[in-house]
């Protein structure tokens, strides 16, 4: 068993808050998702998230020109300089306070922060090693309040910065003698943004009013002239600065203070601005409270959002309108354009919602949304490929494992989801849910083909079905039942009653028509199916059941009680096999508001979710702490435990009091400081939609749902208060040899290759455990040979070799060879394989996913020119008919209906490939 498990993904959560971003390719989308970062390649119809987390909620992310570095700054203050080309860290800062905005100059020398109400300028990280990565340039003051936006000139030599107090300053990036600060009025209300023309001066101010202004310069950017020195002591002063800044490479700092109203001798020879224009977009109610805006320089397309959900696409100067569409009732938080202006990217942070529109074509590139309350349980399809989960929102949802996209959305219950589950079969997807309903989901035709209730109504708190898919049966919250019934029929087969409390959890024997039933009655009950009138078993807890599962082969029974114990049976014989104390391995947090310490508070916590590895050697355990451990079995130790969160935005995370929040009066925890903002989540009060000056606002506490461990053996997923994360083995920076002897080179595989012993070398590269080496050395068999390198293979051999081929399906381009050495193995080893069938099938079973992917996106392809091939020759059959029918027809006709043949056949792969990225 390998515990190399390293955090792979982040699903289920597209966007949290913050600003969104455009690679400058303009085909990946750049999401803050709460403290980490989303990259979605919309090309390639992927997602991928950084492996890097930050202490708090990112609040906004800057991009540099050349796409290579980004600067991630959360809610607190710090700061991290990430690489985009290696994915990872390369400096750590602190801003000492909260930054609202971070923009790097078009040149990529400069970037600038806007922090309080003052801007700092820094210089930006160059290509050679520096000691110190961020280095203050400038500091300028102007705004009384908070500033809230930036936007550079193209020839980065002014930037503009937008405030809360109505005003809007334009800085000198340089010393320049004619610009060093201009303050714009104007509006009556806070600033949302402020762009730049380009090549231009001429500036565009917008504020939450909805209100545009259209500001013009008297000077060209060519215009600005450096300030000159007075008298040669100046001339010697300035070289010797000069050459002071070069050796020290800009360490000084420079305080530029703007005053709102310059005195008139300062404003001589200066640049001056005039209000051209002014704009109003719209004159009804909450249309005028405007969110976000993304400007298109080269297009002149200005984007506006609103707090209503509700967007405008514009051109300017003229301030023609070309599209007003709502998006959704939310409010939009963030609005970004790509370097193309093809697409938009909308980010709402009320529903968890990222969409990319294509304006011109009026069609949407991506449409995502999580589940915007807490996801509650998921669940693996058999072969691996799909993840369902369910939430709060009464919301299903099935994600494919290698997009990290969700592909269809079930909203058919109408409370929260307490339990997802797949059949065998892998194509239909079975739900509970409070509304006292259990619905079955048919994932070829997307629809709702069961609904399963009892007789009086019930809230279902778990849901199971039992190997053939034939049976299902839920329990039952406040009548301490639990039905049974046909999924082919959808009739009510039995009710079992015995439980005394709520019915906590139920799962079926995967080899045996064996259901376990956990109950708060401190008892967990087997139940034969064959026979249910009859409890077959009853096994007495010392505390709460909250968790039952049953080993892969069956031969095992897992229960998660209150005290914090895990304790394994044996099924057959109804007697304890052993136990974890899982007490001091939770490590619960402090709430901010909680007057007991952490420890003690340990003290009433528990695991609330089980799942055995795919082996059965081990089995992981998770509950109302931000760790998620993992046990081995039969030894009964703590193997590994994974952090889950770093999050401090979240609730329980730290372990000690924070004494800076303390006052003589109370914690400072207990001020709503949110109450007027969209920060966290609202909870307003019953009925009302909108205008609640009551709501509050709470801090989610970190928690782990459910845990789910993949029928493949290399990843297992967790449903938390931060998403679905994603767990998976990387082989890539790990040596993991096997069997290996100071005998076994790289060299002598290379030199076993040129001399054509391919088996030799082939268990050399198995040896070293280098996927490079082995696919080296596979790919170097001939293919008339493969099936006797295949038959010399060892045993012990052919399961790595499966292994590997298995991982190799996803990314190699070599389809038909690898199948060709999958076919060969199989056949010639397939006898001793099905002897050890417990142990294989994880890599069966990863084998089985990674083919059924290629299978279903030939098959989809297939079909499609199957499709437009039969239209083809029926438009052409039908031609033909007329042309018979009417001998005087014109060459031109037959002309034509060839170029419509020829257009069909040719079509279908450019739609269809825009179909799949729609």
């Amino acid at each position: 068993m390998k515990f190399a498990y390293r955090f792979s993904n982040l699903l289920g959560t597209v966007y949290r808050r913050g600003n969104l971003n455009f690679t400058c390719d303009g085909n990946s989308v750049i999401s803050p998702v709460g403290n980490r970062v989303t990259v979605f390649d919309l090309k390639n119809n992927k997602s991928d998230t950084l492996p890097l987390a930050t202490r708090y909620n990112v609040k906004c992310v800057g991009l540099s020109p050349d796409g290579r570095l980004a600067i991630i700054v959360d809610e607190g203050g710090d700061a991290l300089l990430v690489s985009l080309v290696c994915r990872s860290v390369l400096h750590h800062f602190h801003f000492k306070g909260s930054v609202h905005s971070v923009s790097f100059s078009p040149n990529g020398r400069k970037f600038v922060v806007t922090k309080g109400n003052i801007a700092q300028m820094y210089h930006a990280p160059g290509k050679k090693r520096e000691f110190n990565a961020f280095v203050l340039d400038k500091t300028y003051f102007g705004p009384y309040d908070e500033t809230t936006c930036i936007d550079w000139t193209d020839d980065s030599r002014c930037f503009v910065v937008g405030s809360k107090d109505m005003s809007t300053w334009v800085f000198g990036a340089e010393r320049w003698d004619n610009l060093i600060y201009y303050a714009l009025g104007g509006h009556k209300d806070a600033i949302v943004a402020c762009f730049f023309e380009s090549n231009s001066l001429d500036l565009y101010s917008l504020s939450q009013d909805g209100v545009l202004c259209v500001w013009q310069c008297d000077t060209p950017p060519e215009g600005l002239r450096l300030k000159p020195p007075a008298g040669w002591k100046a001339d010697l002063l300035q070289r010797e600065e000069e050459e002071e800044e070069e050796d020290q490479e800009g360490d000084r700092e420079t305080t530029i203070r703007g005053k709102a109203t310059p005195a008139e001798e300062e404003k001589t020879g200066k640049v001056k601005y005039s209000r051209l224009a002014k704009y109003f977009f719209n004159k009804e109610g909450d249309f005028n409270n405007l969110t976000a805006a993304a400007f298109h320089k080269k297009s002149h397309l200005l984007v506006t959002g609103f707090a209503s959900g509700i967007f405008h696409l514009h051109e300017l100067p003229e301030f023609n309108l070309i599209h007003s569409l709502s998006i959704s009732d939310q409010s939009i938080a963030s609005v970004a354009i790509n370097s193309s202006g093809d697409w938009i990217a909308f980010g709402c942070s009320g529903l968890g919602q990222l969409l990319v529109w294509e304006w011109q074509s009026e069609s949407y590139v991506l449409k995502q949304q999580g589940h915007f309350n807490s996801m509650v349980t998921l669940a693996y399809s058999p072969d691996g490929q799909y993840i369902v989960t369910g939430g709060d929102d009464g919301k299903v949802k099935v994600w494919n494992t290698l997009s990290g996209f969700c592909f269809v959305t079930f909203t058919e219950h109408s409370s929260g989801v307490t339990g997802v589950t797949f059949t065998a079969t892998g194509y239909v997807v079975v739900t509970s849910s409070m509304d006292g309903t259990v619905r079955a989901f048919d994932l070829h035709r997307y629809r709702n083909f069961r609904t399963f209730t009892s007789p009086r109504p019930t809230q279902f708190s778990c849901v199971a079905v039992d190997a053939s898919g034939e049976i299902v049966s839920a329990g039952a919250q406040d009548s301490f039942e639990i039905f049974v019934w046909s999924m082919q029929t959808g009739r009510l087969l039995d009710v079992l009653s015995g439980h005394e409390g709520p019915i906590s959890g139920l799962c079926f024997n995967p080899m045996k028509s064996i259901l376990a039933s956990a109950s708060w009655d401190k008892t967990v009950r087997l139940w034969d199916m064959f026979d249910s009138w009859r409890t077959k078993e009853t096994l007495a807890l010392t505390s709460d059941a909250l968790a039952v599962t049953f080993r892969p082969d069956g031969a095992e029974l897992a229960v998660a009680t209150l005290n914090s114990q895990i304790t394994f049976w044996d099924p057959e014989n109804a007697v304890q096999t052993g136990s974890i104390e899982g007490r001091h391995d939770l490590k619960t947090g402090r709430k901010e508001l909680d007057k007991i310490t952490a420890k003690h508070a340990a003290k009433g916590k528990a695991f609330t979710t089980l799942c055995y590895s795919a082996d059965g050697q081990s089995i992981l355990a998770g509950g109302m702490s931000k760790f998620v451990c993992i046990y081995h079995v039969r030894e009964q130790i703590l193997m590994k435990r994974f952090e889950i969160s770093c999050n401090l935005s979240l609730d329980a995370m730290e372990e000690f009091l924070n004494r800076r929040k303390m006052t003589e009066f109370g914690n400072l925890a207990l001020i709503d400081q949110d109450a007027g903002q969209e920060d966290g989540v609202a909870i307003p009060l019953p009925g009302v939609r909108k205008g609640d000056m009551s709501s509050r606002h709470f801090k989610p506490e970190i928690r782990v749902t459910s845990l789910r461990f993949s029928p493949t053996g290399r990843c297992w997923a967790a449903t938390t208060t931060e998403g679905l994360l994603i767990y998976s083995l990387d082989a890539r920076v790990l040596f993991d040899p096997f069997e290996l002897d100071t005998s076994v080179t790289p060299g002598r595989v290379r030199e076993a290759l040129r001399q054509q012993d391919f088996t030799r070398a082939i268990l050399m590269a198995l040896r070293l455990n280098e996927s490079k080496l082995v696919q080296e050395a596979l790919e170097a068999v001939p293919r008339d040979e493969i099936e006797v390198v295949t038959s010399s293979l060892p045993e012990l051999y052919v399961e790595k070799v499966l292994e590997f081929l298995a991982s190799s399906f996803e990314v190699s381009r070599h389809l038909e060879f690898y199948l060709l050495w999958t076919h060969k193995l199989l056949m010639l080893h397939g006898q001793k394989l099905k002897s050890r069938a417990g142990t294989l099938l994880p890599v069966i079973q990863f084998l089985q996913k990674s083919i059924q992917r290629h299978l279903d996106d030939l098959s989809k392809l297939c079909s499609w020119n199957r499709y437009n091939m039969q239209y083809a020759l029926a438009v052409s059959k039908q031609r033909g008919t007329k042309r018979s029918l009417e001998p005087l027809g014109s060459e031109e006709e037959e002309a034509a209906s060839e170029d419509d043949s020829l257009h069909l056949l040719g079509g279908g792969g450019r739609d269809s490939e825009e179909g799949m990225l729609a």
